[in-house]
């Protein structure tokens, strides 16, 4: 093996461009410089955000002949000078082509001599030069990175592990909004040039016509993304294709799921739209290290990885280093790191190069024009919740703690136990992390949490999507693509070391052994619960039934859509956009992050689109919806539920199931109710009440929480109410799950500001949705 060059490109990579900022800013300008740029902004070079293969890649496949670099923006086409791949004697230089993808964005070097790399040889590519197409701004210096080959050639095929809309089996995925993208997460680097409007089709029967649009490639997150050019068809049914000629780096074409997982084919998938668009902006729910407000947040260990966790699906090529920063103020110098999207966790990862500065304080900062699938922007913590702005936290850092392995606590199934199979059936591992951080999203995936037949290996088990718990980020979660075969011994294993699962720490504490286990498989048996089927009434926080929504305070956030089958006058105390207001006053004001749907007419001169005969329609059929789910929660159609001992649930603490209120009433009173997963995230909750439902107390003075444990999540809750639903009527708490109630739902009550949470829904089938200072989050799918 030859010696290792000196990496030089990135050491100094920030100092040089704060030199070039400051050498433009001193030029001037009138507010409209090519360099400059509007208002006097200083435009940056363009850099390098992601390479193929990576820096410092050991055991390269020798016949891997494409070199990839990836640019912060568009660059103008590169030359065979500005692109080159060495080796030192007496290893000979490659030859070879260098492309761009249509973007600009993505330079590939293809090596044409010799036919493929030498054996465990060290090489260097370098990019000398890229100008930007916007600015003709130059890279600030020279970027280089190595790698090194294996001894043998790749022959493994590529395969999709995760798509949006998801791919479920057997299909069609329902409800997706008519303006999403739609994307393909893949096992391996691609090569760019083979993933195109070719190869990557979206197609509907006649009378639709299927849709045009652009396909692109983004190396960092291995996702191609097929952007429509207009919305879809509503209540429509559309098949995806990616084709199997698209190929990896060393020419493998794909294994699709039309054979084996060692044939050539085809990747199809199908999803139905609803009846409506995306219109709910996404949030960041959690960061590590957790926002604090005022902050900063103190003792941050310098080794720590950034994290933020949004509230659903993001358009991955949206998240890179300019969306996505780490800055500290002079003389910390404002580091460099990888910045990546990890489509299953709906996590952003910031990975420092190097440990932070001791001492210091940093900002942290997630830009406003990271989207949704559907192009929604960025709601963050720096304006009001259904306007786009950045979102911010900041910290100060203390010593490094030391390298602390991590391990397995405990699985789902145990090992040698057993599993139902259940269409919502998954395997689960449950982690020990003792930095006290998460485990890292980018580490978890097909290739370091294997399941396969314990008698036949080479079966081995495809994965829907594999999930990192968003609440502790210690649940990893295996869902299979498709349902697992009956009375079968499956093997799970989860990987340990250099290439296996870590933690968020700089660098990442991993397993000291693989953790390997047995489980078999039994068939369904009454234990198979499912979630309730609201249909295209899932999108709604709050659903006044045929009487109406209405908001006092000006603390209530609803983050997702809101709807009644009245006239828009029986919604008052809220705005949904610019123009969009229904009946506010300057002390009843709440923010609807979405739309909001009603019968006519429209609640302002200044917004014709609501309140009109559409919406309407709209509101009529999520009613029926949720009317549908509401009669299948009933004990008629989902019968065997238990008694939990006590129509009072507070201070239990329940496992997954049905639960019948044998009074016809629950309460939560005089103490939280925990819901406990026991590490299943699938793992579903129904209760049923014949009358009501009244959460808070004894009093009014008492408010009470549903507390969610071990991967417990709020979509798979579910509270059927025969008569009305009462939370918190003296405000605070939090309420987890979809409450159905017959005859209205009520939050809080006149002059609270102590803020009511609802993760879930509040859907009334007849009488009004009545809130006060209330925050409502609709759970992502």
């Amino acid at each position: 093996m030859h010696p290792k060059l000196p990496s030089f490109s990135r050491v100094h990579k920030w100092l040089m461009l704060a030199v070039t900022c400051s050498l433009l800013a001193a030029c001037g300008s009138d507010g409209r410089d090519p360099i400059l740029g509007n208002n006097g902004n200083v435009a940056l070079p363009p850099t390098v955000t992601v390479t193929t293969p990576t820096n410092d890649a050991t055991g390269v496949a020798i016949n891997n002949t494409v070199i990839t670099a990836q640019f912060s923006e568009a660059v103008n086409p590169l030359t065979m000078a500005d692109f080159t791949v060495a080796c030192a004697a007496p290893c000979t230089n490659p030859t070879g082509t260098v492309t761009m993808n249509a973007a600009n964005t993505i330079a590939t070097f293809t090596v044409t001599s010799p036919a493929q790399l030498d054996e465990l040889t060290q090489y260097t590519a370098t990019i000398n030069s890229a100008t930007s197409r916007a600015t003709s701004l130059n890279l600030a210096q020279p970027y280089a990175w190595q790698f090194t080959t294996g001894e043998a050639p790749d022959t493994t095929r590529p395969r999709v592990t995760s798509t949006k809309p998801v791919t479920s089996s057997p299909g069609p995925t329902p409800n997706i909004p008519a303006n999403t993208t739609v994307s393909a997460v893949f096992s391996e680097a691609m090569l760019a040039s083979t993933i195109t409007t070719s190869t990557f089709t979206v197609t509907c029967a006649a009378p639709c016509v299927s849709p045009t649009g652009s396909v692109s490639y983004d190396s960092a997150t291995l996702s191609a993304v097929f952007t429509p050019s207009e919305n879809l068809d509503l209540e429509t049914t559309y098949t995806a294709t990616i084709e199997s000629t698209v190929t990896d780096l060393a020419g493998n074409a794909l294994a699709g799921n039309q054979g084996s997982a060692t044939t050539e084919s085809d990747y199809t998938w199908q999803f139905t739209t609803g009846t409506t668009t995306d219109t709910t902006r996404p949030r960041v729910t959690i960061t590590v290290p957790e926002t604090t407000t005022p902050g900063p947040t103190n003792e941050v260990p310098v080794n720590t990885g950034i994290t933020a966790i949004f509230s659903e699906d993001m358009l991955a090529t949206t998240i890179s280093d300019s969306t996505f920063t780490l800055t500290c103020e002079e003389p910390c110098i404002s580091p460099v790191g990888d910045v990546t999207y990890v489509v299953a966790s709906r996590s952003a990862v910031f990975t420092p190069e190097e440990n932070l500065e001791e001492g210091a304080t940093y900002t942290a900062t997630i830009f406003s024009t990271v989207t949704d699938l559907a192009g929604n922007e960025l709601a963050g913590n720096q304006g009001p919740v259904n306007t786009a702005s950045d979102y911010i936290w900041v910290f100060t850092t203390v010593a490094a703690i030391p390298a602390n392995n991590i391990s397995v606590q405990s699985t789902e199934p145990m090992d040698s136990g057993t599993i139902a199979v259940c269409p919502s059936a998954s395997i689960n591992a449950t982690f020990d992390v003792p930095s006290g951080t998460r485990l890292d999203p980018n580490t978890l995936n097909n290739a370091t949490f294997l399941i396969f037949e314990d008698a036949a290996p080479e079966n081995t088990v495809s994965a829907e999507s594999i999930l990192l718990d968003a609440d502790t980020g210690t649940i990893a979660t295996f869902i299979p693509e498709n349902q697992l075969a009956e009375n079968v011994t499956y093997r799970a294993t989860i990987k340990s070391g250099s290439e296996g699962v870590k933690d968020l720490m700089v660098p990442g504490n991993e397993m000291v052994e693989d953790y390997v286990w047995i489980f078999t498989t039994t068939p369904p048996t009454e234990s198979c619960l499912e979630p309730a089927n609201l249909r295209t009434a899932a999108p709604f926080g709050s659903f006044g039934g045929i009487s109406g929504v209405t908001n006092q305070g000006l603390l209530t956030v609803v983050n997702g859509d809101l709807g009644t089958t009245a006239a828009s006058t029986l919604v008052t105390g809220f705005v949904s956009e610019p123009g969009c207001e229904y009946t506010i006053t300057t002390l009843n004001e709440g923010k609807v992050n979405g739309k909001i749907y009603t019968a006519p007419p429209p609640p302002t001169v200044a917004c014709p689109q609501d309140g009109t005969a559409v919406t309407e329609a709209i509101a009529i059929q999520a009613r029926l919806d949720a009317e549908q789910a509401y009669l299948s929660l009933t004990p008629a159609n989902m019968p065997g539920g238990q008694d939990p001992g006590n129509e009072n649930l507070g201070n239990l603490t329940l496992a997954p199931g049905i639960y019948t209120a044998q009074s016809g009433a629950f309460s939560i009173q005089g103490g939280d109710l925990t819901l406990d997963a026991q590490g299943n995230q699938n793992a579903v909750w129904v209760f049923q009440m014949a009358t009501t439902l009244t959460v808070g107390g004894p009093g009014a003075d008492f408010p009470q929480s549903v507390i969610l444990v071990n991967g417990a999540q709020a979509k798979n809750i579910f509270w059927k109410v025969g008569s009305a639903a009462t939370i918190n009527a003296a405000g605070g708490g939090t309420m987890k799950g979809t409450i159905i109630a017959q005859e209205g739902v009520s939050i809080s009550t006149a002059g609270n500001v102590n803020i009511v949470t609802l993760d879930g829904r509040a859907l009334s089938l007849g009488a009004s949705v009545t809130m006060v200072n209330t925050v409502i989050n609709v759970p992502a799918e």
